[in-house]
């Protein structure tokens, strides 16, 4: 039976070669014929569609990327790059939310307290982890875990793959925006050094209440918006299908993001996304965070707090001139 793949539009064409490509091997297979100039030509042309496409993805292309059905998700990241993760529970005042984990571990010989987005993985599990959309109890069990990390000195490594925060009437009643604040102010104040990470998505407030951090890096196929391209075309053109639009408007995509200021890294991917070779990108950005808590935990608390105040201060912020 042949495995499920998952093959995104603008895909199309590389996977109509490739099945050319198994067609004619099997064909090869069966007769007991050599095709093989055949099959190194289908190569060579998968090779250039390959190059064209992926060297060239708008916003929206990479929008899709970054929700890619086997896209490795935070726990993938975990199991690949740490050892010893020990996953805690509750926000100790309502419930777990499974759709925000933690807990400490080995990220090399550096133990870290890690805060991550998670989504699910199948109908059952996506639904578990509700669609990675935390609700406030994710997020005071973050803060929790954030307070803890403070106690013992350990580095806050922070996992970015959500659409947004969850929007239901019992997360709002619950004062989901509230608990986002209150996340803010208190890792903006953390006196042990940050990271956080976009894996995916990173959707509004929902990621930027892991997201205040002493370094924001970013895989090459993730974004991070203020809202979802979807919900931006909705507000403005009254249309969601005015998505990919949105997307260029949004300027949401990690190069854009790190010339702008907002992240300080964009880490690289296999062609076609991080699914494509999900340990070459987990080797990679093991060694890039590494590399930036070598750094940080140098830097002396009070000047830590004091770049973090500024890094997130200078955000946004520009000048008005008028044309001579």
């Amino acid at each position: 039976m042949e495995k499920p793949t998952y093959t995104l539009e603008f895909e199309k064409p590389l996977r109509e070669l490739t099945k050319q490509a198994e067609a004619l091997h099997q064909h090869s297979i069966e007769n007991q014929i050599d095709v093989s100039s055949e099959i190194a030509g289908i190569e060579a042309k998968i090779e250039a569609t390959q190059r064209e496409i992926y060297s060239n993805l708008t916003p929206w292309q990479r929008v899709q990327i970054a929700r890619h059905l086997k896209r490795p998700y935070a726990l993938d990241y975990i199991e690949m790059m740490c050892q010893g993760f020990q996953e805690f529970h509750g926000d100790r005042q309502f419930r777990d939310d499974r759709a925000l984990i933690g807990g400490p571990a080995f990220l090399g010989d550096l133990p870290v307290m890690i805060i991550a987005h998670q989504k699910g993985r199948g109908t059952k599990d996506t639904i578990t982890r509700n669609f990675g959309m935390p609700q406030p109890e994710g997020y005071r069990k973050s803060l929790r875990l954030a307070k803890m990390a403070e106690k013992f000195g350990l580095p806050v490594l922070s996992f970015i793959d959500t659409p947004g925060a969850y929007p239901g009437i019992g997360s709002e009643e619950r004062h989901v925006a509230e608990a986002i604040a209150v996340n803010l102010r208190e890792l903006a104040m953390l006196r042990v050094p940050t990271i956080s990470v976009v894996i995916g998505e990173g959707g509004s407030g929902g990621a930027l209440g892991i997201g205040v951090t002493d370094r924001v890096l970013i895989l090459e196929n993730s974004y991070y918006s203020v809202i979802s391209p979807e919900g931006c075309a909705a507000i403005l053109w009254k249309d969601a299908a005015a998505a990919p639009r949105a997307a260029e408007a949004l300027k949401l995509d990690a190069t854009t993001l790190v010339t702008l200021g907002v992240v300080d890294e964009v880490l690289p991917e296999p062609f076609g996304g991080a699914h494509n070779d999900p340990a070459q990108t987990a080797a990679g950005l093991k060694q890039s965070l590494l590399k930036h808590f070598a750094v940080l935990r140098a830097i002396p608390t009070e000047d830590l707090l004091a770049q973090r105040y500024e890094r997130f201060r200078k955000l946004g912020v520009y000048a008005e001139t008028s044309a001579s």
